[in-house]
């Protein structure tokens, strides 16, 4: 593919530039990770504005960047300090995407919850980051964040 939807959105990323990674996704494109659920369309947008404008310290990088027509995959590492707890975080994730036009039409994020809830949130973190309790619960308060933010 001549034009890497999927190499330009992360080169977005690691300049914090939430514009050109908005302008990636198509209108009703459809999110979902461990850490937010499912995100579509506007929703999905806004939450890459909140992240790179929150994320002060935030490192990326990227690699294995695949992308055809039609599907792509990428994987990324990010480092930052969680706002919450003040803690330092390290979160490698796979991603997948489809899609239509040029542009990303679902992008799926995988990676380890209770990972990363031991990062952020230290030892209750491990020890309850694995459940469907703790998914639900910070579904939850992601989103109420999200809405809260401009």
């Amino acid at each position: 593919m001549e034009n890497n939807v999927i190499e330009l959105f992360y080169t977005a990323f690691a300049k914090k530039d939430w514009q050109t990674m908005q302008a990636c996704y198509h209108q009703d494109v459809i999110f979902e990770d461990p850490a937010f659920g499912q995100l579509i369309g506007d929703d999905a947008r806004k939450m890459w504005k909140m992240l790179c404008e929150q994320g002060k310290d935030l490192e990326l990088t990227y690699s294995k960047i695949s992308c055809s027509e039609n599907e792509g995959s990428a994987y990324w590492e990010a480092k930052y300090t969680f706002l919450r707890t003040g803690k330092k975080v390290q979160n490698s994730v796979s991603a997948k995407f489809l899609l239509k036009d040029g542009l990303i039409t679902q992008h799926i994020d995988h990676f380890n919850l209770r990972d990363w809830a031991g990062q952020a949130l230290g030892l209750n973190g491990k020890l309850i980051g694995g459940t469907t309790f703790f998914k639900k619960k910070l579904n939850k308060q992601t989103r109420k964040a999200l809405n809260r933010y401009k």
